[in-house]
């Protein structure tokens, strides 16, 4: 459970690892750390998300590497972060002291978070002060691989044999001779070190205090914005700024996670690399962020997608966070995975996959950037118009569907839903702009097409809604996110049904859910996997919907309660342990808690209450 001012507790590891509750989120707008609760940064990809990782002992604690900064013979801790911001305090006690470890990748003086410029300084501070006794603190910087390293006036400079491109240097208030170090403290003193890369900044005045300062002014300034005043408001603001450290805040676009290969479950092969941007779960992600406040990430990554998409002049599924292809996926056999969990991999095999709802994504996108104000050039529109004419006819053809299935392709009810929102909102943007275009078909297309959901899909006998348009398969979650496409109204008797089967029939029991179940929908690959927590929001938001508010409130709490000490959430829950799964942290979970969180305010709004 998020607490901002969290207990100490002994550490804990599995296999030797860290529990995923147990680490921490720093970023800069273009790449993210993990920070464990034992001092260590298990994971840095530079110099931005997809790179390939510096430090990545999330995935193998022997030959990944990590940058650890800890006392000696540690026996309890605990981690919070400054209020309202993405710098980590971790505080670690040993039988002779207490020392405070600050992380932050560090944001430029003065730097504007809405601004679509960048914030980063390319360096990464780790501040540790000695609060009461005396402690000896080792500093261990293990990169991936060998390094070449030297001494110079201002600290050590490293070359990685795998990344000759990339030039790090370590500066330090204290002297630091070699990759590891020690350092004996008393009460008040401290120990600062300041990892760089890009620009080096070996020759600039030294002062750690004064970059943490400036990281945590921007992060202040920036959640000035934050509107948001309902039901578990400091995990939305902490959920907020989760989803901020996924945005990549130059180019606008969002990754669904900043890890690669975290097993859903522990010992399994579903393991994926996330740091690339789904359409999808960018989309529902501005739409969170705006309905909080933030207007300019929104913005920002709907300018994206439409610039993305007439660079490809294709609706890909997804794109890395420059908007080009994302590479091909591979297994990385030199490490043993997450808790021994392998294969890792790298790239993603499923950005050529045929997913229909793209379409519905793109010009929903493009809707909502209208709304805001935004402009639609006319060569754009040809193509928009082109796609609204896909969408019309790939609704019937077999595609892998939302959750990306690596068997053969079905006639999925959801994707035929987002070519309904994608015939929907061409219509509507034709009728807005007085465009050119078969508006008229478009949107007698679009209401056939969600009668026919509304009849083909529905299966009687069950009384329940399907995953596929026929009627047949199993029972899937994602048939609860038609009510928030606008797809089928939340109220409508089938939907009310379906939304109570789900509720049933995919239990994990504790207001948890599985996507779907595997014995009933085969998804090509072997084994089980953990409760999708994005699917138990989408269960909150349709109760609030059918106006079952109370019910839906329950829910909602129990699932926010689940989130770890920092207020993070993973993409999966094991049911019977609660242990984190799958990539963390995950946006569409901190989407979750944010969207159900504005459905339910405004709920209690409509009624008269606070």
């Amino acid at each position: 459970m998020f607490d901002p001012d969290p207990p100490f507790r002994s550490l804990r590891r599995h296999d030797g690892y860290l529990p995923l509750e147990d680490l921490g989120l720093i970023g800069d707008g273009t790449t993210v750390a993990l920070v464990g609760l034992d001092g260590s940064i298990p994971w840095l990809c530079l110099p931005r998300f997809d790179s390939d990782p510096v430090f990545c002992g999330l995935l193998d604690h022997e030959r990944g590497g990590q940058f650890t900064v800890a006392p000696e013979h540690v026996t309890q801790a605990r981690q919070h972060y400054e209020p309202d911001t993405a710098v980590l305090m971790t505080e670690l006690a040993t039988a002779t002291g207490l020392v405070r470890i600050t992380d932050a990748l560090a944001l430029r003086s003065g730097a504007d978070l809405t601004d679509d410029t960048p914030a980063q300084r390319a360096e990464l501070v780790r501040s540790a002060v000695v609060l009461d006794g005396d402690v000896r603190l080792r500093v261990d910087l293990e990169p991936r691989g060998a390094a070449q390293v030297r001494s110079l006036f201002s600290g050590l400079e490293l070359r990685l044999h795998a990344r000759p491109e990339l030039r790090l240097h370590l500066r330090s208030n204290r002297p630091v001779t070699g990759l590891t170090s020690t350092h004996d403290l008393r009460k008040g003193e401290r120990l600062d070190l300041v990892l760089s890369w890009g620009r080096i900044r070996r020759h600039h005045r030294f002062d750690a205090e004064a970059l943490l300062r400036d990281t945590v002014d921007a992060w202040h300034r920036w959640m000035t914005h934050f509107t948001y005043g309902g039901i578990e408001e400091p995990l939305v603001r902490r959920a907020a700024i989760t989803l901020k450290l996924c945005d990549d805040w130059v180019n606008g676009s969002l990754v669904a996670a900043p890890t690669s290969s975290l097993p859903a479950p522990i010992g399994g092969v579903r393991n994926w690399d996330y740091r690339y941007v789904w359409i999808r779960d960018a989309s529902y992600t501005v739409f969170a962020m705006r309905r909080i406040g933030f207007i300019g990430e929104a913005d920002a990554f709907l300018g994206w997608v439409i610039d993305a998409f007439e660079q490809s002049r294709a609706a890909r599924i997804m794109y890395d966070v420059g908007g080009h292809p994302v590479p091909d996926e591979f297994e990385d056999a030199e490490l043993a995975g997450y808790r021994g969990s392998a294969p890792v991999r790298w790239g993603n095999g499923a950005a050529d996959q045929r997913q229909h709802d793209v379409y519905g994504e793109v010009l929903d996108c493009t809707y909502q950037w209208l709304r805001a104000g935004g402009d639609l050039e006319p060569a754009l529109w040809t193509g928009l118009g082109r796609l609204a004419d896909t969408a019309g006819r790939a609704w019937r053809q077999p595609d892998q569907g939302i959750w990306e299935v690596r068997s053969e392709g079905r006639v999925f009810t959801y994707s035929a839903g987002m070519c309904q929102v994608a015939l929907d909102r061409a219509a509507r943007i034709g009728e807005r702009l007085g465009l050119p275009g078969p508006i008229k078909t478009w949107r007698a297309s679009a209401e056939r097409l969600r009668r026919l959901i509304l009849s083909r899909s529905w299966d009687a006998d069950a009384q329940t809604f399907r995953e596929h348009l026929d009627g047949s398969g199993g029972l899937d979650a994602s048939l609860l996110a038609l009510p928030l496409r606008q797809v089928v109204p939340a109220g409508h008797p089938r939907m009310v049904a379906t939304t109570a089967a789900v509720a049933e029939q995919l239990s994990a029991g504790d207001g948890l859910l599985y996507r779907y179940l595997h014995d009933k929908s085969v998804d090509g690959l072997p084994g089980d996997e953990g409760a999708f927590l994005l699917c138990s929001f989408w269960l909150v938001d349709n109760l609030t919907a059918q106006g079952r508010v109370d019910e839906a409130e329950r829910l909602y709490a129990s699932l926010c309660a689940r989130a770890s000490p920092l207020g993070l959430l993973s993409e999966q829950i094991d049911p019977t342990t609660g242990q984190f799964m799958g990539n963390f942290p995950q946006a569409f979970s901190h989407i979750g808690v944010i969207a159900s969180g504005v459905n339910l305010a405004r709920a209690r709004a409509e009624e008269g209450h606070p």
